[in-house]
């Protein structure tokens, strides 16, 4: 059976048939990486929009409409993004779409979107940028420039650090954004850098990095990486005898860095706007409605998943549906950016994207950063 024959087959036995949307549907394509390295992130991503789907749908849809998603592998591939794009703007017609998970792939695929004048709404993608390619461009991710000074203060603030090294990915806009932020925050903050070191995509070995690193002495190794190449970092460090504290962004908050390094990863700090502890109501109501139905608790991934859905099914309630899909698409663009919701990440509101020369930027998460600590096999508050 193939990929696209299985996810389909998972479609239909959850009630979200792609196709052609009847008159009492609005569909939405759903781009997410569900196998391939970054499964890890799409497989929680694609949970949570499912369960904020059906919740939605059985509380009587959207002016009496059921949201439809049309949910597709982009397997953190660009091109394999920008295929599945097409296929939801030209194809399934799709009111919008989400996705896809990584940075990478949205920089490939969002201007796609935003020359088919269909709104793309970001989970997961935090590096800067992402709104600078058009007006169509939503994420209610918050953007690493948002979280990692916080991070890096508090962290600072917690170990009473005086010097750092640094170790990030070279070759992914993620990981390298991460670091340009972490480069501004280290020098605002006069940190010095002991040593900068870095790896490719897909590596597992970090020894001569860290070697190199631990000569060099620094009271933390602040790292640019997503979760499985933290996790091994962390772990490695560990075995070379570097006890010290891993900083970190919004790659590492992954069940995947506990499953790899185990006990080892206690102390690594990063940061993001939710938490399994918050206690209020629609955090502890999603929660629970992930666990009833997933068997598993849910990651900070599926909570912005779901999330994004109540933002978009807000905006929907004010957005008049035609039936004209031109027409419908630009209705959901203009009503995104006034939606103001209470949802398990927070309160949570849009804010343009500063503007540039020559370019219509889109919009970002306004959100507030909180800052965690491993403990225990879980990422839990640093107050």
């Amino acid at each position: 059976m193939t990929k696209r024959l299985i996810h389909g087959v998972f479609a239909v036995l959850l009630g979200l048939i792609s196709g052609t949307a009847s008159a009492g549907e609005v569909k939405f394509g759903v781009a997410e990486a569900l196998t391939g390295a970054a499964a890890k992130y799409g497989v929680m991503i694609r949970n949570g929009f499912v369960l904020a789907a059906e919740e939605i749908n059985a509380a009587g849809g959207v002016q009496g409409k059921n949201i439809m998603l049309v949910i597709e592998d982009e397997q953190g591939k660009k091109e394999e993004a920008i295929n599945v794009f097409k296929k939801f703007i030209f194809k399934d017609k799709v009111l919008g779409i989400f996705g896809p998970t990584l940075s990478n792939s949205a920089f490939a695929a969002d201007p796609f979107a935003n020359h088919a004048k269909v709104v793309v709404f970001g989970t997961s993608n935090t590096a800067s940028g992402i709104t600078d390619m058009g007006p169509w461009t939503f994420r209610n991710s918050i953007m690493e420039a948002d979280v990692l000074p916080v991070t890096l203060r508090e962290a600072v603030k917690k170990f009473a650090i005086k010097k750092v090294a640094v170790l990030y990915g070279n070759d992914d806009a993620f990981t390298k954004s991460g670091y340009d932020v972490f480069k501004i925050a280290l020098d605002a903050q006069a940190i010095p850098v002991t040593s900068t070191e870095t790896f490719a995509k897909g590596d597992v070995d970090f020894r001569a990095q860290l070697t190199k690193i631990k000569a060099q002495n620094p009271d933390a190794i602040v790292c640019s990486a997503l979760a499985e190449e933290a996790a091994n970092m962390i772990l490695q460090a560990r075995q070379l005898g570097i006890g010290v504290p891993f900083i970190g962004g919004n790659g590492f908050n992954s069940p995947k860095l506990f499953d790899i390094a185990g006990a080892a990863a206690d102390r690594t700090i990063m940061g993001g706007p939710w938490s399994s502890e918050d206690q209020r109501p629609k955090n502890k109501a999603f929660i629970a409605a992930y666990i009833k139905k997933f068997g598993a608790e849910p990651d900070q991934f599926a909570a912005q998943a779901y999330d994004a859905l109540c933002i978009v099914a807000e905006a929907l309630k004010k957005t008049k549906l035609t039936g004209n899909l031109e027409k419908d698409r630009q209705g959901l663009r203009d009503e995104l950016p006034n939606v103001r919701v209470e949802g398990a990440t927070g309160p949570f509101c849009f804010r343009k994207a500063p503007p540039k020369p020559g370019i219509e930027t889109g919009y970002d998460a306004e959100q507030q950063a909180h800052v965690f600590i491993a403990k225990g096999g879980k990422f839990v508050s640093l107050d």
